[in-house]
């Protein structure tokens, strides 16, 4: 576990750019309420959620589990605010899932919800991609229109940050969590980064 916990700590204090997915959650991590409810979607962003998420005690962690559903991220962060009016609910999503369901976003805004959204955009369906590679059956239909999810946020409503650099990405994921309204984090990340089994990750 020591090995395996300092291997985590290289990786989720890298400086790299683009930004490694494992180092804006491990600030996120940091950063988050010690009673934070912490709502998943389904991706690559599941993996690097669940492996860099150091989760404490009384904090709360949902995802879809074997149902592997896409979009849920949000709509799990807006009930479980509705659940915890006092606590703070945070959804981790990639950008496939979040433009599934974002519309939501403006039910947040409408209900004076305090969601937080972490983002992790890389322009792509990542763990279908990375599936595809590994079959080797050659990438189809992974690719996504780079939309800007940050101008989305702010025209429903809801505050809006970006970070694509090492240096950005504290203050963005800050800046969020203390706001008073619904808070999307747009962290644009390397989309090569693979959601590696433990045997294969690297620094």
């Amino acid at each position: 576990m020591a090995e395996w916990n300092a291997l985590l700590e290289k990786i989720e204090t890298s400086t790299r750019s683009p930004l490694r997915p494992q180092m804006v959650v491990r600030v996120l991590s940091d950063l988050m309420a010690d009673d934070a409810v912490i709502s998943l979607d389904c991706g690559a962003n599941t993996h690097f959620a669940a492996r860099n998420i150091r989760l404490r005690e009384d904090q709360r962690l949902t995802g879809t589990g074997m149902l592997a559903t896409m979009a849920p991220g949000l709509p799990f962060a807006i009930a479980a605010q509705l659940a915890y009016p006092g606590r703070q609910s945070v959804a981790i999503v990639g950008d496939g899932g979040f433009a599934m369901l974002m519309a939501e976003l403006s039910t947040a805004v409408a209900q004076n919800l305090p969601v937080k959204i972490i983002l992790l955009k890389n322009n792509s369906l990542a763990e279908v991609k990375f599936e595809q590679k590994e079959i080797r059956n050659p990438e189809y239909g992974c690719d996504l229109p780079p939309i800007d999810l940050m101008a989305f946020a702010k025209a429903c409503g809801a505050d809006a940050f970006r970070c694509e650099r090492p240096d950005e990405v504290r203050s963005a994921i800050s800046a969020a969590l203390n706001s008073s309204h619904a808070a999307l984090v747009e962290a644009v990340v390397d989309a090569e980064e693979k959601p590696t089994k433990p045997n294969e990750l690297k620094t």
